[in-house]
């Protein structure tokens, strides 16, 4: 951290006087056509602008090479400009000591960039030997000590345009003069280091492991575009073609850096600031590159134009350039952050779609579709929560093919649950970006519209849900007519086949009697006979009363009553109720369904579960009576609740029952109450029913909370 404000405050004070001073002499003191200005305006200011920058947010070793090779390069190019102008100085006795300034700094500005390409973007590489090449290129900052040591003449940098030959280095050493043509092939002579450094790139960008491909490919491709108009500058000096591609190659390698912060991090960049980065470094290249647009063809072709042409050239090309100015900004914004026009539109959208669907599953799939169109999302999917509040294992919709090669459900990028006051109504789940990653801004917009959603999307469950009531209601009043309807054909065919019989049997035996009596032919035995017949059959009614109502349960409450049923069981059967429980007296139509309720859930019992025991449990608890018949036997097949008007599974969904649950589950929906069907451990399976209780006072509700089961 502290580095790199140290080098801030060094390099920065150092390349901005180079910069001054370069375009006050040759701009202004020497504004002739050959002003030389645009290597320092073209090639280095954009490098050494963005060099600074990157040392305001990042402390890594290359965006410290790129800050040092760019002052370098404004350092030598002032070097050039003072020397052509002091030319005397090179006769004064000190000159090759302080030409060693201007061969250091070409030679920092050639070993810190080549670094930088060798080694980006995390200026570290994978294998020795190229370990080995980035060090080797260091080498050429012995340029200035090695030729003022062995060689006899003034080595001047080849892009002075001034030839040192003719001036003797007094401080050359005879027994060393053997190493000069050494010293000028190897460290004097850029190509060697160069075709080291672009020789370490390569082999990361074509031979490197997939990663490391992807992540150098981009400057690979920059450098050896640069490289290329190098190439073509040396054998085309005069070019202002070869020029033109020269100063856009070299503005490009800024370019390809940033592309490397939004790729793969380059400079230590933290994920989460990338796009902040990218951002503000992208704005403030793509003003060094439009000013240096504009000014390229004025200064490039100033030995060709006079004023008035070269201003007017200016003037066009700086109109020219504007639009594609705010196209790249546009474009740039648009990569890191999203279309925020089609956000905008998609906000405004949203509410009339949401308005014009009528069913939870049509609104779900234009949310799911705006929100992917608006967030520029691959894929994004709707999970819905069931009455317990826990999202469904399926989603109800999906938009886009969120399908990945061996995932069956591929893991959300980003989500937010759909929250109505405090009820969790479901999530949006939304895959990557089709282009980078989703921004605070755009974690935002989506809380946004999942807050606008929500509403929507519990008004329309809500009434899809009570259309489900309805209709499940209208079901449950049909079975109850079915039912009852069933009871009274029952009783009608018990009391013709078995008590009507009896009592038919019993008007001809007294009509017998009464005949035998006139003839004085009646015995005692006779009448003994007709009396019996008469108690068994009032013993017939009784137990036909007592199925339609038992008197036990009127008389001695429902604990009695269910008891009264365990000598008739035709398996082991317990009843569990704690004393309260038993001398209680519940509403009679709570006692009423309770005791039909066990009836019917034994009869399943006895009918279906192979049960070897069963046993009942009563309750009172939180306002309500609570009772669970259990079994051990082969158990039920989907477990699943039941309110007041619904069955529901626990994927959320409407379930199905028929039979003595679906008797169950209607007597109980009567009362409000629920039901609760579930496996029993270790087999066999519990039917859990409450039925609120009216009149429960606080102080007795206090006093509740015995389990049952």
């Amino acid at each position: 951290m502290v580095r790199r404000w140290v080098c801030l405050a060094t390099l920065g004070p150092i390349g901005v006087a180079a910069l001054v001073y370069i375009v006050v002499v040759r701009g202004f003191i020497e504004g002739d056509a050959d002003h030389g200005l645009a290597w320092p305006l073209l090639g280095a200011l954009p490098l050494f602008v963005f060099g600074m920058w990157l040392l305001t947010v990042s402390a890594s070793r290359i965006a410290l090479l790129i800050a040092l090779g760019s002052t370098a390069m404004l350092v030598g190019s002032a070097y050039e400009t003072f020397l052509q102008r002091n030319i005397e100085i090179m006769t004064e006795p000190w000159f090759p000591f302080f030409n060693v300034l201007g061969l250091s700094a070409d030679a920092a500005a050639t070993s810190a960039l080549l670094i930088v390409f060798a080694t980006f973007p995390t200026g570290d590489v994978e294998h020795r030997w190229q370990r080995v090449a980035v060090a080797f290129l260091w080498t050429p900052l012995l340029v200035g000590p090695l030729t003022l040591l062995t060689t006899p003449h003034v080595v001047m940098s080849q892009y002075i345009g001034i030839s040192g030959d003719a001036i003797a280095n007094p401080y050359a050493v005879p027994w060393l003069e053997w190493a000069a043509p050494a010293v000028e092939g190897l460290v004097v002579q850029a190509w060697p280091a160069a075709a080291l450094g672009l020789a370490v790139l390569g082999s990361r960008a074509i031979f490197g492991t997939p990663e490391v491909r992807a992540r150098t490919r981009g400057m690979g491709l920059t450098v050896a575009a640069a490289m290329a108009a190098f190439v073509l500058w040396t054998f085309l000096p005069g070019s202002w073609v070869v020029e033109v591609l020269v100063y856009a190659s070299l503005i490009a390698l800024p370019v390809a850096a940033v592309h490397g912060i939004f790729r793969s991090g380059a400079f230590d960049i933290a994920p989460g600031d990338r796009g902040r980065m990218v951002a503000r470094s992208s704005n403030l290249l793509i003003t060094v590159m439009y000013a240096a647009g504009v000014a390229m063809p004025a200064i490039l072709l100033s030995g060709r134009l006079r004023v008035v042409p070269a201003v007017l050239v200016t003037t066009i090309v700086a109109v020219l350039l504007l639009p594609v100015r705010t196209w790249m900004q546009r474009w740039i914004h648009r990569a890191l952050f999203g279309d925020r026009e089609r956000q905008l539109t998609m906000l405004g959208e949203l509410g009339a779609q949401l308005e014009h669907a009528g069913e939870p599953r049509e609104l779900l799939s234009r949310l799911a579709e705006a929100v992917r169109a608006g967030l520029d999302a691959s894929w994004v999917r709707i999970r819905i929560a069931s009455t317990n509040g826990a999202l469904v294992a399926m989603p109800m919709v999906v938009a886009g093919d969120p399908a990945v090669a061996g995932e069956a459900e591929p893991a959300a990028a980003e989500s937010c649950d759909l929250l109505h006051g405090d009820e969790t109504l479901g999530r949006i789940e939304l895959g990557p970006r089709h282009r980078g990653e989703y921004s605070d801004d755009e974690r935002t917009l989506l809380r946004t519209v999942a807050g606008q959603a929500a509403a929507s999307v519990a008004n329309v469950l809500l009434t899809a849900q009570l259309a489900e009531q309805l209709d499940e209601l209208t079901a449950s009043r049909e079975r109850l007519v079915a039912v009852q309807d069933d009871e009274r054909r029952r009783l009608e065919r018990d009391l013709h086949d078995g008590i009507q019989q009896d009592v038919v049997a019993q008007i001809a035996g007294l009509r017998l009697a009464r005949n035998r009596l006139q003839r004085g032919e009646l015995t005692a035995a006779e009448l003994e006979e007709l009396q019996d017949q008469a108690r068994a059959t009032l013993t017939d009614l009784r137990e036909f009363a007592r199925g339609i109502h038992p008197p036990v349960l009127s008389d001695n409450g429902l604990v009695a009553a269910v008891e009264s049923s365990v000598a008739r069981f035709p398996i082991p059967l317990t009843v569990e109720a704690n004393e309260r429980v038993r001398a209680e007296r519940f509403p009679d139509e709570v006692e009423t369904t309770a005791y039909y309720v066990v009836r019917e859930a034994l009869a399943n019992t006895a009918k279906h579960a192979n049960a070897t025991r069963a046993s009942v449990g009563l309750a009172r608890s939180d306002g309500h009576l609570r009772i669970a018949i259990s079994d051990d036997g082969c158990g039920i097949g989907t477990p699943g609740s039941v309110g007041p008007a619904s069955t529901t599974g626990e994927d959320g969904r409407a379930a199905v029952s028929h039979g003595g649950l679906a008797n169950i589950r209607d007597r109980v929906a009567a009362l409000r109450g629920t039901m609760h069907v579930a496996p029993n451990e270790p087999s066999g399976t519990v039917v859990f029913v409450e039925l609120p209780l009216d009149g429960v006072g606080p102080e007795t509700a206090a006093r509740e909370g015995v389990p049952v089961g």
